[in-house]
């Protein structure tokens, strides 16, 4: 039997105008006293103030320190913090980051042990504080996955906390709040959300719900991302980009992500490339190894990303899904080539150890890679 199961956020609210719902939906989750978990750049123009205009009569409190990449001690003195404050909620304002480390601290407040004991799966006891997830990227998909992936500095490695009990309890998806971001976030975010979809779409667990999800996906990031990059202000492409986000996230939160996440953690835990970057750097090359392994799907991929295929062989249509990626990422200017980021080399046959490592993510691509062939890769990407 081919059992599928489906989880996202407790209740999605989404369209212009969805932060309106927020103090409403802080007395439905009986939030008495939230903490704001965000960053210095989103308090300065002026996004934390939109956001607490929404909550008059509500006392609360803000916490700036979220950096991206968040490490290990963010997420510790965040609860530090909430613990001291007595404070019963979380409102996650901003990128995955943000929303990461809201759902760490929801994990670890009243958790006993160290915060090492709950990296993997299934390891969070109990649900912790309730959390309202608001987004300012349209690329992560976090307020909708029952993941959280933080950088531990020591091991240069990102790891992560998987756990239903850290779903978000609301989303609040408003394609306003993603007016500020600048174009280079605003490509490597949309970039990670078609990452996230077309390695949902070829998982191994992938389902006929997550396949739709993740191939409406591909086809709003094709039409929209260049319109968003090219115009910040076009408040249609942002909506559309914020949604394709929610249904990427929607997709891969219950299939999985595979070969490009786990290549791509080296890079972000060892040379800080920010993960939407480094995820576009991997993934061209990533399809051209896993292409053997699924040629029917490349084919649909190709078709989403607005190829003609009529007339092509599954192997010439598989060929021009990755020739539409590599186009879609000049087009928002993704930098090319590891060595852009001064990654030595001589690194990779450790990075390609420490990827190799990373079954929890493996074990959905839909190609079986060995440490030889994860070295290929990082030297065709290099």
């Amino acid at each position: 039997m081919n059992i599928a199961i489906f989880k996202i956020a407790n209740k999605l609210i989404t369209g212009e105008g969805a932060t309106e719902q927020l103090l409403q939906e802080t007395k439905r989750l009986n939030i008495k006293k939230p903490l704001i978990v965000t960053d210095e750049i989103l308090q300065k123009v002026g996004i934390i103030d939109q956001i607490q205009s929404k909550m008059k009569g509500v006392s609360f409190g803000v916490y700036t320190g979220v950096k991206p990449e968040p490490e290990i001690a963010l997420v510790e003195e965040c609860t530090s913090i909430f613990r001291e404050g007595k404070y019963d909620g979380l409102i996650a304002v901003g990128g995955g980051s943000a929303i990461d480390i809201a759902k760490s601290v929801s994990a670890y407040a009243n958790f006993k042990g160290s915060i090492d004991e709950l990296f993997g799966t299934d390891l969070v006891p109990e649900k912790g504080a309730p959390i309202i997830a608001i987004p300012t990227t349209a690329g992560t998909g976090s307020e909708v996955t029952n993941i959280a992936i933080l950088s531990d500095k020591e091991a240069q490695l990102k790891k992560g906390i998987a756990s239903d009990h850290i779903l978000p309890d609301t989303a609040i998806v408003a394609p306003e709040m993603t007016l500020t971001m600048p174009k280079s976030v605003t490509a490597a975010s949309g970039i990670d959300a078609l990452v996230h979809a077309i390695e949902a779409y070829i998982s191994v667990n992938a389902s006929p719900i997550t396949d739709a999800l993740a191939l409406g996906a591909m086809k709003l990031i094709a039409k929209n991302l260049p319109k968003a990059y090219a115009n910040p202000n076009h408040l249609k492409a942002r909506e559309d980009m914020a949604t394709a986000s929610l249904m990427a996230g929607m997709a891969f939160g219950n299939a999985g992500v595979g070969a490009v996440h786990a290549l791509a953690y080296p890079l972000g835990g060892r040379y800080h490339i920010a993960h939407g970057v480094s995820n576009a750097l991997l993934l061209p090359y990533v399809m051209e190894w896993n292409k053997i392994s699924c040629v029917e799907r490349f084919r649909d991929i190709a078709q989403a990303l607005g190829e003609n295929v009529w007339g092509l062989s599954d192997s010439e249509a598989a060929d021009r899904a990755v020739e539409a990626m590599r186009r879609l990422c000049e087009a928002v200017d993704i930098p090319k080539g590891m060595r852009t980021f001064n990654v030595p080399k001589e690194a990779i046959p450790l990075m390609a150890e420490d990827a190799s490592k990373i079954d929890r993510l493996l074990k959905n691509n839909p190609r079986v890679f060995s440490v030889q062939e994860i070295e290929k890769i990082y030297n065709s990407a290099y």
